[in-house]
């Protein structure tokens, strides 16, 4: 329980200093709970986004079935304070969003995404180990070196 307010905690810091998008959403994002990534260039259309490398779509397309598709979320803990965690699912929350290219979805909550906005979701696949990375995260600060957990810019 203790993680869980920490997260909590940190969520509401990183909100109070992280700015609120001013004017119109972009059109790709007037659906309900659907977020595509935007086609423009301009920096409010990339504000509350999550990137999918190529081998993450297609290691996604190769796993998921149906209706199912990629979460990720932040929790409290691991070396460096907070952890990636991902998991196959099928179910849509009212304060998720859904990225998708290609086909390929990944969906994270609300207060995940404050840590993980414009990262890069990856599928790496090495000799000892294969797994879905997030890379090129601009909420952290630092992270540890097998990439699983990292500490907050405030």
């Amino acid at each position: 329980m203790a993680a869980g307010w920490g997260l909590y905690q940190a969520a509401a810091a990183l909100r109070a200093v992280t700015p609120r998008p001013r004017g119109r959403l972009p059109a790709a994002c007037l659906r309900p709970l659907v977020c595509r990534k935007a086609s423009s260039s301009s920096p409010q259309a990339d504000e509350r986004q999550i990137h999918l490398t190529d081998s993450c779509v297609q290691r996604l397309l190769e796993i998921t079935e149906g209706s199912e598709f990629l979460r990720l979320q932040v929790e409290g803990g691991g070396c460096s304070g907070f952890q990636y965690k991902f998991s196959l699912d099928t179910v849509i929350n009212p304060d998720d969003r859904v990225f998708e290219q290609g086909g390929a979805r990944v969906v994270v909550d609300s207060d995940s995404l404050a840590f993980v906005n414009g990262a890069q979701v990856d599928f790496s696949q090495e000799l000892i180990r294969s797994s879905f990375q997030v890379l090129n995260n601009p909420q952290a600060q630092q992270g540890c070196s097998c990439g699983s957990s990292f500490s907050v810019k405030l």
